[in-house]
């Protein structure tokens, strides 16, 4: 304890002045007769210009005239309490500004005289941290009341797309797989309302012979996995896939069905696939036709073969200008049967194409003999007065390419000009060789292939629908296209019934300088 009165001096006197809180005592006419040092800055200021003021000098004006009123009732009934109770309180600063202010008010006599004590403190920060804590709630209370009138919403959107949702139900089941939620547009399809659901059990409501493994794939999800499986349920067909719905302390104690009647795709399915067997089987068949076909031509072919050798050996006897003649046409049957030996070999390995099982054998020839050759070989199978026009612009008559495969594209479009034209009618051959590519064309004036049938013409066996009664297989476009692949070229089909059909091709090729 403090021994004499000069000790507690020195210690009241230090902490009025290293006090945070202003403190000052004033008479009873309001006259300031002392303060501390946090006073005077507080209001802005100096000690001795602060000693001069009266209480009402720190009082904002529009207060000032009830602050006298309550200074004077308080001077005649003083008591220890807080200063305006259940009011704001605001300081005037010597700059003009005003300030949020607590006062703590005591009094004491001093020689019969009321000094009255008050303790003062700033509470601009106090302030501020209250006014952002209320603008936070205000937020959070505006933010709780849209977020509620969301819900609301999101929860009658949900009932009203489960209640449509088609061919099926959304359900949710509790742990025991008791209805919790339940709508569909498949409900209101079987005269079912939601309410009657909730609350049953769907296990029960299954054929005996499938419960348990519905039972079982359930509850499976209530561990965590999502499970999608099929039930057959009165002659239909569902698929239920099931999610796990995790509430907020991450347990699951319920599980999201979504369960759909699947009977129609399930039929179509079946459909499909029957089909698919049936045209795998069509395949196999027309296969099988292509190896007879080929293996019964082939016989006859290696005959008039070996006919056409006995008939140069007779000719030899005959004179010159006869015999050479016969020369010229037994090599025309040779060459033509060597070929149709070779297409029908390949037309037997269509599967061998499709595979990538017959190789390329880049040569170089000469492009327009070749199709002269060609030409003069379809020559012999043209009807009557039809015309083969053949226009080349090319600079080099040599190139670089498969002339073994190019020949056989030739004698396929050829073939094709020659068959479905009339008598009497020209087929038009152009080509052209720019920056290495081979620029080829087949016009006829034949029947035509209806735009219906233009996207089909490089499948399998498939024939227009207006040369039904033109003897073919179907292959020729087929065996070109694959053909064409290997060489790396393209083909467009250009084509009008009634009016004819153009072929372009455009192969890439390698130009080689002749002269060297």
């Amino acid at each position: 304890m403090l021994d004499n009165i000069e000790n507690l001096n020195e210690v009241l006197h230090r902490l009025l002045v290293s006090s945070a809180e202003g403190f000052i005592i004033s008479n009873e006419k309001g006259q300031i007769v002392l303060s501390n040092p946090a006073a005077s800055k507080m209001f802005l200021y100096s000690s001795q210009e602060f000693e001069k003021l009266t209480i009402e000098d720190l009082v904002p004006q529009k207060f000032r005239k009830a602050h006298k009123h309550h200074r004077t009732d308080y001077n005649e009934k003083p008591v220890q309490r807080s200063m305006g109770i259940g009011l704001e309180l605001y300081g005037l600063k010597k700059d003009g500004s005003e300030f949020p202010i607590e006062i703590s008010l005591n009094h004491i006599r001093h020689k019969g005289k009321l000094l009255v004590m008050a303790l003062i403190t700033d509470i601009t920060e106090k302030k501020k941290i209250e006014q952002r804590l209320f603008n936070l709630n205000q937020e959070l209370e505006e933010k709780v009341k849209q977020r509620t009138i969301e819900l609301e919403k999101s929860q009658k959107l949900y009932a009203i797309i489960a209640r449509h949702f088609p061919n099926g139900t959304i359900n949710v089941f509790d742990q025991d797989l008791n209805y919790v939620f339940v709508e569909g547009k498949e409900l209101f399809e079987l005269g079912i309302t939601s309410e009657n659901l909730v609350g049953t059990n769907f296990i029960e409501k299954l054929d005996a012979q499938i419960r348990e493994t519905a039972k079982e794939n359930l509850l499976d999800v209530f561990k965590g996995k999502a499970k999608q499986f099929e039930i057959n349920y009165k002659d239909n067909i569902y698929l239920l896939s099931a999610v796990p719905l995790p509430d907020e302390e991450d347990k699951i104690t319920q599980i999201l069905v979504v369960e759909q009647n699947i009977s129609t795709q399930k039929k179509a399915e079946q459909e499909t696939l029957k089909a698919l067997a049936k045209e795998k089987e069509l395949n196999e068949l027309k296969s099988r036709f292509v190896s007879m076909a080929s293996h019964e031509f082939r016989t006859p072919l290696s005959s008039i073969l070996s006919s056409a050798s006995l008939l140069e050996k007779y000719n030899l006897n005959r004179g010159a200008d006869s015999t050479e003649k016969a020369k010229k046409h037994i090599s025309r049957i040779k060459s033509s049967v060597n070929n149709l030996t070779q297409i029908l070999n390949d037309f037997l390995s269509i599967d061998k194409l499709e595979s990538g099982k017959i190789t390329s054998n880049i040569e170089k020839i000469n492009l327009k003999e070749l199709v002269h050759e060609s030409i003069e070989e379809m020559s012999l199978i043209k009807k009557n007065n039809q015309e083969i026009i053949f226009d080349c612009t090319a600079k080099n008559k040599e190139v670089i390419i498969d002339g073994h495969i190019f020949k056989n594209i030739l004698i396929n479009l050829l073939s094709n000009a020659i068959k479905y034209s009339e008598e009497e009618s020209k087929i038009y051959i152009n080509c052209r060789v720019q920056n290495k590519k081979l620029y080829f064309q087949v016009k006829d004036e034949g029947v035509g292939i209806p735009k219906k049938d233009l996207k089909h013409m490089f499948e399998r066996f498939y024939r227009a629908s207006n040369v039904t009664n033109i003897q073919g297989t179907g292959l020729g476009l087929t065996i070109v296209k694959k053909y064409l692949d290997m060489l790396g070229g393209k083909i467009e089909i250009d084509s009008e019934e009634n009016v004819g059909t153009t072929i372009k091709l455009i192969i890439p090729i390698h130009e080689k300088d002749t002269a060297n």
